[in-house]
């Protein structure tokens, strides 16, 4: 690739259309997350205006995904787990040009799926047979090895730091 420079990249521009969350009304907010997006801002914003509207969408693209889901989560949060969640994992098409810094190079394009994500967080009721779902506080948390293991582990270690070790 040392004989090439990056060119453009095309993309088809996103659509409210292309979210694949069916019945979902049309004065929701949308928040695209970029690269470059600050969670601060994003989630200000996000709740500042999610009153209004009363559902919010999420979309994260590419390296994005994860900032995405890390503000869908820290704003279910803040509304104390109380929001109903559905969650569509896709792929968006894009063409990268490389243009050739040789003449008798010819000009590649590049196709690449980035995964995108959008997730749905409503006030309101959402679909509970959609693939996706999840009701409000619909948390399992993960306990770890069984209790008395994990005690029997850390007295182990705390025991082992107490021991005077010498060399004969």
């Amino acid at each position: 690739m040392e004989n090439y420079s990056k060119g453009k990249n095309v993309e088809k521009p996103l659509d409210r259309q292309d979210i694949p969350i069916p019945d979902i009304s049309s004065n929701f907010l949308w928040i695209i997350v970029r690269g470059s997006s600050r969670m601060g801002k994003l989630l200000e914003d996000a709740l500042n205006k999610f009153p209004d509207s009363k559902i919010v969408i999420w979309t994260g693209i590419g390296t994005s995904v994860g900032k995405a889901i890390t503000c869908a989560e820290i704003m279910k949060k803040e509304y104390e787990n109380k929001l109903h969640q559905i969650t569509k994992i896709c792929y968006r098409n894009v063409e990268e040009y490389w243009d050739p810094l040789l003449p008798e190079l010819d000009q590649l394009i590049v196709k690449r799926r980035l995964p995108m994500v959008h997730i749905c967080l409503s006030l309101n009721k959402l679909n509970e047979q959609e693939l996706g779902y999840q009701a409000p506080a619909d948390i399992t948390l993960y306990k770890g090895p069984c209790s008395s293991n994990t005690q029997n582990i850390r007295d182990h270690h705390r025991n082992r730091s107490k021991m005077d070790i010498t060399k004969k």
